[in-house]
């Protein structure tokens, strides 16, 4: 796919789908969530992840933010130490 000044993000998304033959239903606002959460999982700072998404408060960040349960079962209490 030859990318013009016209082609809009939804094409190009589309065309990738199509040519992954995913056909599960995927959209902007689903890769957003994705790549927050994927960037809070490999350790990137809250506060870089608002940068990069463009929000003027780390509250609409959160929000893109999911918290993975595996990484839930790996956090260790500090009463499990004793």
């Amino acid at each position: 796919m030859i990318l013009t000044v016209g082609t809009s993000l939804q094409k190009v998304l589309k065309h990738a789908l199509d040519h992954a033959k995913i056909k599960k239903p995927v959209t902007r606002h689903w890769l957003r969530h994705s790549y927050a959460t994927h960037l809070l999982e490999a350790g990137t700072d809250l506060r870089y992840i608002q940068e990069l998404l463009g929000h003027k408060s780390s509250k609409a960040t959160e929000i893109y933010t999911h918290v993975c349960e595996q990484n839930l079962l790996k956090i260790s209490s500090p009463f499990d130490n004793l």
